[in-house]
């Protein structure tokens, strides 16, 4: 079973990296750890990096700058963006077992979203202008959802779904906090990757809070920790969220999910104290700093 040692859930930005990557989670290279993974690639302006995915399936997703993605004898531009803020991002999809070149002239970071895979489907170029953008919460529980590889957004894969989600600051998201560690008719099992960037203020980095409990008395679990740029929340079971955004810093995380299910699914159950919050949307209508964005 996975560690629910907060110490070993919690991996503060580049504890986990060497060389050009900030950050590392490799599915299998931890105990418990199986289906997913992350790393976050810094390249100077010129540099490559080459990158096999031996036994996982992947999404290359810009956090900022652009790159271009030699795979299966083509390439592959990604316009990328200035910063996870500003905009969504053209994303590339490239099967298991694929040999790739990440390459950036100016120079960026890349985030390389995985889970283990056995069937093979087309390498994908995903515009940031086809990624689907979903308004979620309503009031100081309001947060943007960029679904560029979740459910029904894009199927073309194996069992990985990844999304990214923008909360502004003094706003809660992932609330109600819900659970998916278990297979049943409403719910899927999936392991989870939150990575997190958050919003300098004037003097000083941004924070926010994460947190993770038990859903079961088989399933132990307490983390409650701040976080800041660079870090990653693993959730190997358990309800997550809230997650909360410090007020005047905006929170940006990367959701990776993938499970043993032969089915690739995101059902989800709410936490029975918390699901009342969702008959609250309505009323309390969007944060108007995010309204219109939905598409």
């Amino acid at each position: 079973m996975t560690s629910t040692d907060p110490q070993q859930l919690h991996l503060p930005a580049g504890s986990t990296g060497r060389g050009n990557y900030e950050t590392i989670i490799d599915p299998g290279a931890r105990e418990g750890w199986v289906h997913t993974g992350l790393r976050v690639l810094a390249l100077a302006p010129g540099e490559s990096e080459s990158v096999t995915a031996g036994g996982v399936e992947a999404m290359i997703v810009p956090l900022n700058g652009a790159c271009d993605v030699s795979v299966g004898g083509e390439t592959h531009h990604l316009r990328g963006r200035e910063n996870v803020f500003a905009s969504a991002t053209d994303v590339l999809y490239v099967p298991v077992g694929s040999q790739l070149t990440i390459t950036s002239e100016q120079g960026g970071r890349f985030a390389l979203t995985t889970a283990v895979a056995s069937g093979a489907h087309p390498v994908t170029l995903i515009r940031a202008e086809d990624v689907p953008v979903e308004i979620r919460g309503g009031g100081n529980m309001t947060r943007k959802v960029r679904n560029f590889g979740a459910v029904g957004a894009f199927d073309g894969m194996d069992s990985l779904i990844a999304c990214e989600v923008i909360t502004p600051g003094g706003n809660w998201s992932s609330y109600p906090a819900h659970k998916h560690d278990e297979t049943t008719e409403t719910e899927s099992e999936l392991e989870e990757i939150y990575y997190y960037e958050i919003q300098d203020g004037p003097s000083g980095p941004g924070f926010g809070f994460h947190q993770t409990t038990s859903s079961g008395e088989d399933k132990p679990i307490d983390v409650l920790v701040e976080v800041r740029s660079g870090d990653t929340v693993l959730v190997p079971h358990g309800w997550h969220g809230p997650c909360a955004a410090a007020p005047g810093h905006d929170m940006y995380y990367l959701n990776v999910m993938a499970g043993p299910d032969p089915v690739r699914a995101w059902n989800i159950t709410d936490h029975p104290e918390q699901s009342w919050v969702r008959g609250t949307w309505d009323g309390a209508g969007i944060d108007p700093r995010l309204e219109g964005e939905a598409r």
